[in-house]
């Protein structure tokens, strides 16, 4: 760290332009610069410089991104920007500083509700050399890889992890005073518990929320610029924004989002919680809603947050009771009540924005509505690297590889995976503990490491919060457990697992991927087993239900619960949606099969949703049947199920294949010849051969008793005696002819064709023969 040369060299100042840094450097205590910026104030990478905003603190300068390169731009993360009390958008002055080895430095937490004890050994290692200022906020970082910078640089900011997590830390006071670092013979003290800041800072900023670059873009120009600059508004003669609605499925972090928009904004913060708000008396309610808005606005600039606005402002048509009524009227007195220019902002977020009264969506009053979405992958790899600041992680943890497992979490569920991860990573330590000790010993706290395996078995307990009500799961079945079916693995593996996995590759070539896919054959084939494979090679959520889940005997809930599926799907895509048996839910309409208002809806439903206005986007279905020829024919048209797969017995090699899956675990005597077996078993299906298998192994328990040490060859010639094909020659010979009509309806002029109720009848009167 290099000292100014001369006295002319360190009254230098440069002013810039405050943007925010990228989420990788947040806490790491870094100023990103242009390099005329460094030759103007005579300085090299690794210096510290000076950043004085409304207050003053320090940074390490290192050089601008390459796209920042002709702008007169500096980056600081959230805490730089709390620190020198600087927003986004805001000019600093930078000046080149002198950083000395400080004496002592007294440490204390950030956050009321913590304490905080251990060796502060750790603590001084963490901070080591880096430059600090009394009243900063400062955080904890793990060793995370800085790139793009000198070498002594990058060593200077990998600094060991403290903790779990990230812990965000108040430089309660130094000696000297001014810009110090931390060496070896610094004295570090840390107090264990809460002292209120000379100066309140929130914690919160839009470093800790990540995945809605968009979002917060758009709540800045809704809030920020008025509470910053309202004399904007009034040289253009238009009256401010007065409310902004934020929805979306909950835990997308809409809370932490206004919250971090306050602090940024530097207004006052005030919450209103729905249900607090009511009161038993007459009037009380109103009273209470009228005090926060009046309060408001005797401190201003403020923003007003309301959460679960649901609560307090529900449609006033479907609420019977007359307390709700006036509230509502109360809310909608106060939102046009506002001052035009008062500089208050309200902001509402609901995760039901259609159970609000209408009258409050609508400019004037919530001038615009921003949804706050499922994160993508990017979004979740923000959010990842947001929850593991600080984290001990092992070389083997991908951030990138948890976000592309992790469809469908919002960012609550991935803060609960990193929490998972790391109570896992505690277990490990526990025998080494000593319950009686009041404290850890060092040596046992080095040693903790949350690894891959970690957040591998995490991510088994944790699921997406948006689907918690149906069953949705990350099947452990791959294409290895599964023999016999080749065509059809190949089938799939181009129609789903390739577009998941290259959806560029599609979007280049102008063509949309397959929607739906018909697996269809002899029972026990192994349909299921296909679509839960397909599922966990293509990393994609997969929903299974059966066709009695759907079906309701309430009049319009089968439709309901279709719909609602669908939309989940969305919410987590991307989703492989399995039905099993789907024959009996989409009968073809007119054939008298099933209950046929009730089918016929639900038939109309599944065909609206799979190739209606609303796109399914990354959502694939798989349907299962053994019986095609009872389906509705408008489904197995290109654009609902593209593919019709047939899943037929096995061939020798695919039936030699099954046998050695399903004998992997048991042991077998040197006697024993699966190609033998393979070749007695013709016809037989996948669950067949399972069945063999299994009836050898009660055969060995029986003719050894508890001592069976292995299965022999006479074993499995017993079992092939008790057990038959389920496939009989006819049965092959009727698919056989299926596949042939399949193929050739889509092309015939009457459209009902193979399908037709006359040729239903026809086929069962035949069978009945």
């Amino acid at each position: 760290m290099a000292d100014a040369d001369t006295a002319d060299t360190s009254t230098r100042t440069l002013r810039l332009q405050v943007a925010p840094a990228r989420q990788e450097e947040s806490g790491q205590g870094v100023a990103r610069m242009p390099r005329t910026a460094f030759q103007k104030l005579g300085i090299t990478e690794g210096d510290v410089v000076e950043v004085v905003g409304k207050r003053s603190t320090a940074a390490i300068a290192l050089p601008a991104y390459q796209e920042d390169e002709t702008l007169d731009v500096i980056r600081l993360d959230g805490l730089q920007r709390g620190n020198a009390e600087a927003g986004s958008g805001e000019h600093v002055d930078i000046r080149v500083a002198q950083s000395r080895a400080a004496t002592r430095v007294v440490f204390a937490p950030a956050q009321r509700d913590m304490r905080l004890q251990g060796p502060t050994q750790a603590l001084k290692r963490n901070f080591f050399k880096k430059p600090l200022v009394a009243g900063d906020l400062v955080a904890t970082t793990g060793q995370q890889p800085v790139q793009n910078m000198p070498s002594d640089v990058r060593q200077l900011l990998r600094a060991p992890a403290y903790a779990l997590t990230q812990i965000r830390l108040s430089v309660h006071s130094t000696s000297p005073k001014g810009i110090v670092h931390i060496d070896e013979n610094t004295e570090v003290e840390l107090r264990t518990e809460f002292e209120e800041p000379r100066d309140a800072r929130a914690a919160v900023n839009y470093d800790d929320v990540g995945g809605m670059e968009d979002t917060i873009q758009a709540l800045r120009e809704m809030v920020e610029l008025p509470l910053r600059y309202p004399e904007l508004f009034t040289r253009l003669g238009v009256d401010p924004p007065k409310g902004v609605l934020l929805h979306g499925p909950p835990g997308t972090g809409k809370t932490r989002l206004a919250q971090a928009v306050a602090s940024e904004s530097d207004a006052e913060f005030f919450t209103i919680n729905g249900p607090e708000i009511m009161g038993s008396g007459y009037g009380e309610s109103e009273k209470r809603l009228r005090e926060v808005f009046e309060e408001a606005a005797r401190a201003a600039p403020a923003i007003v947050f309301i959460d679960e606005i649901d609560s307090i402002a529900p449609k006033r048509t479907q609420v019977p009771g007359e307390a709700e009524k006036r509230l509502v009227a109360q809310m909608l007195t106060l939102m046009d009540g506002l001052e035009a220019r008062a500089n208050l902002v309200v902001i509402a977020a609901t995760n039901r924005p259609d159970a609000i009264d209408e009258a409050l969506r609508r400019p004037g009053r919530f001038d615009r509505e921003i949804v706050v979405g499922v994160p993508d992958q990017t979004g979740r790899r923000e959010i990842l690297a947001i929850h593991t600041r600080g984290m001990p992680l092992e070389e083997g943890v991908d951030l990138n590889e948890l976000a592309r497992m992790t469809h469908g979490f919002v960012g609550a569920d991935i803060a609960a995976l990193t929490r998972e991860a790391a109570i896992d990573a505690v277990r490990r330590i526990m025998p080494k503990l000593d319950l009686d000790a009041r404290e850890i010993p060092p040596e046992v706290l080095e040693e903790l490491c949350v690894t891959r395996n970690d957040f591998q078995s995490a991510l088994k307990r944790v699921q997406p919060s948006a689907m918690r009500e149906v069953m949705v799961q990350m099947p452990n079945v791959g294409w290895d457990d599964i023999g016999g079916v080749t065509d059809a693995v190949d089938k799939l593996k181009e129609g789903i697992e390739l577009p998941l996995k290259n959806a560029e590759g599609f979007r280049r070539l102008g063509i949309r991927p397959a929607k739906g896919f018909l697996l269809y054959g002899p029972p026990g084939t192994g349909k299921t087993l296909l679509a839960k494979a397909v599922a966990k090679e293509a990393e994609a959520n997969f929903i299974s239900l059966k066709s009695s889940d759907l079906l309701s005997k309430w009049y319009g809930e089968s439709e309901q619960q279709i719909a609602k599926l669908f939309a989940r799907a969305r919410a987590v895509a991307p989703c492989v949606v399995f039905i099993d048996e789907i024959d009996s839910l989409v009968p073809a309409r007119g054939s008298g099969q099933g209950e046929p208002q009730v089918t016929g809806r639900v038939v109309n439903t599944i065909l609206a949703e799979m190739d209606g206005l609303e796109e399914l986007q990354s959502v694939i279905v798989i349907g299962a049947t053994n019986r095609p020829t009872l389906m509705d024919p408008a489904l197995l048209r290109p654009g609902r199920f593209d593919e019709l797969v047939y899943v037929g017995t096995p061939d020798l090699e695919g039936r030699r294949h099954i046998l050695g899956i399903h004998t992997e675990n048991m042991p077998l005597s040197t006697n024993v010849d699966l190609d033998e077996v393979a070749t007695k078993t013709d016809r037989f299906t996948g669950a067949d051969l399972e069945d063999v298998v299994r009836r050898a192994g009660l055969s060995a328990l029986r003719r050894m008793g508890g001592d069976v040490s292995a299965v022999e060859m006479q074993d499995f010639d017993d079992a092939l005696e008790d057990s038959r094909a389920t496939v009989t020659p006819r049965m092959e010979a009727e698919y056989r002819a299926m596949r042939g009509e399949l193929k050739k309806r889509a092309v015939e002029a009457n459209p009902i064709g193979f399908f037709a109720p006359e040729h239903l009848e026809a086929t069962r009167a035949e069978k009945h023969e």
